[in-house]
């Protein structure tokens, strides 16, 4: 077991410096802006939300020191995501933003990505042309990593080295209304890096999402919900292929099948203008049968802002 938790963890780190590197989603279809900033601004009032996932629930390092005394530790990969957008009028789109912690192991990736969508009518639908600017902050522990065998260059006398850098993203999504979306954004886009320290490199991401909405004609109230994301950092593609259930838009549930990593159980509800879903991804892939959770909630409100009332006079009555 411990063999196998020092391979994983081998991996973990250098799949997070050489392969996909952004999160994770499988709730993705209610997490549009986290993919394409050309979501920002879709829709018809300010929307916020959250998202916590633990991946791989369970999996833990042990390990025992000079004393004897054995000690476990979780360095399963875990995302934390918080978003807003909303459409502003006066700039003839939406802007937006999100805040992203995905810690792996004993490094932490914080993005800040603040977005803006020009927002146009085409054919039936709607389209956003997106910008992003991304601020990324990677931290790595080095003193957390043990090798078997000691005096290993790369981490002697290293402790808690931490790393900043600027990026961009770009994105299409266009809309139909209760019809289909369609989206394809770049993130990542300039590959900025650091050369030393952390030895940070990002590498451009390109995303493709789309999804449908059927109802039946002769059940009203209930709706099929299919979506697919497709990702790939030039090196390797994950498919994401997802069917809901919805009813009276209100209810939902569903799976989701991620090529070779998992299957996912997806559930979720809308009360008063909240949306809180949940998922559970059972794990097919040779990582073993450790689960995965992910929470998330949003909110969309309009302000309403109140009309001055005109008042008209008269000299007359003056």
């Amino acid at each position: 077991m411990l063999k196998r938790i020092k391979i994983v963890l081998l991996l973990l780190f250098s799949l997070s410096l050489n392969a996909q590197q952004l999160p994770q989603y499988t709730q993705y279809m209610f997490n549009k802006i986290a993919i394409n900033p050309g979501f920002a601004g879709a829709g018809n009032g300010i929307c916020v939300g959250g998202l916590i996932r633990q991946q791989w629930v369970g999996f833990k390092e042990t390990r025992t020191d000079e004393n004897g005394i054995t000690k476990s530790f979780n360095v399963a990969p875990e995302t934390y995501n918080v978003s807003i957008h909303s459409p502003i009028k006066a700039l003839r789109g939406g802007l937006g933003a999100t805040i992203i912690q995905d810690q792996i192991a004993y490094q932490k990736n914080i993005t800040v990505n603040l977005m803006y969508a020009y927002q146009t009518s085409l054919g039936a639908g709607d389209l956003g042309l997106g910008f992003q600017l991304s601020i990324f902050n990677k931290t790595i522990n080095f003193e957390d990593y043990h090798p078997e065998i000691s005096g290993d260059p790369l981490l002697n006398d290293r402790g808690d080295e931490s790393d900043m850098i600027f990026d961009a993203g770009i994105g299409l999504y266009y809309r139909i209304p209760d019809n289909y979306y369609l989206g394809l954004s770049v993130l990542q886009l300039l590959q900025s890096k650091k050369t030393d320290g952390t030895g940070a490199h990002l590498r451009r991401h390109i995303n493709l999402l789309g999804g449908y909405e059927f109802a039946f004609p002769n059940t009203p109230g209930i709706d099929i919900l299919p979506s697919i994301l497709i990702q790939t950092d030039g090196t390797s593609v994950q498919y994401d292929l997802s069917t809901l259930i919805r009813f009276k838009d209100q209810f939902w549930g569903g799976l989701s099948y991620r090529y070779q990593d998992a299957v996912a159980v997806i559930l979720g509800f809308e009360y008063k203008n909240f949306n809180i879903g949940y998922s559970y991804d059972i794990n097919t892939s040779s990582i073993g049968s450790f689960g995965s959770h992910e929470i998330r909630i949003g909110y969309c409100f309009k302000i309403e802002v109140d009309k001055v009332k005109k008042v008209y006079r008269n000299t007359r009555f003056l």
